[in-house]
């Protein structure tokens, strides 16, 4: 089994290599999937928000406000750390059962937003970043994800620079050009991987 940190800073496209990698036959675990989970009604981890953050950060159905939690925490640093203090053990262990499931001749692809933030990298056999200048991430966050300017770089600000990213890596993929440029780049990196196995 080969194991590989995905990550990326937001809108870089990390989820798109991700879906590609899976298609390639990769056993993908999806930290951003499973942070969800870990928070739906009735589970511990919601419960702990709601301790931490308070029943703000609800909606009238009993399920997380996750826009009115992301503005709490992407503007004050120390309340994103109470969040992952929450969050990241249950995403972790939930990540571990997942992985159990793989076959030693797998690829297992962790797609971890916040894998340089959390000093992730050596839990890989590889580290694949997904780069983008940040201009083309704000852009991208305004542009296609219709956030407003303000948070957009808010969000961007909250997460690693490029720079600690790519420190990181083993491969990096350039997500700045059109997406048929990033197929090519993806089965290439692939196919290290499969030769890594």
């Amino acid at each position: 089994m080969l194991t590989v940190g995905l990550t990326g800073g937001i809108g870089a496209g990390k989820s798109e290599v991700a879906r590609r990698f899976a298609s390639y036959g990769a056993v993908l675990i999806d930290s951003d999937r499973i942070a969800r989970e870990v928070v739906r009604p009735g589970t511990e981890g919601l419960a702990a928000v709601v301790a931490e953050f308070g029943e703000r950060v609800l909606n009238p159905d009993g399920t997380l406000d996750r826009a009115g939690l992301g503005a709490i925490v992407f503007a004050d640093s120390e309340r994103l750390k109470a969040l992952n203090a929450i969050v990241h053990p249950l995403v972790g262990r939930r990540s571990a059962e997942l992985r159990q499931s793989a076959g030693p001749g797998d690829i297992v692809v962790h797609d971890v937003p916040l894998l340089a933030e959390n000093g992730l990298a050596a839990r890989y056999d590889q580290v694949v970043v997904v780069d983008v200048d940040p201009t083309t991430q704000l852009d991208r966050l305004v542009r296609l994800r219709g956030m407003t300017e303000h948070d957009a770089r808010a969000r961007i600000a909250a997460q690693a620079g490029r720079e600690q990213r790519l420190a990181v890596a083993t491969e990096v993929i350039d997500n700045d050009g059109p997406l048929e440029a990033l197929e090519p780049q993806v089965r290439a990196v692939w196919e290290r991987l499969r030769a890594l196995l």
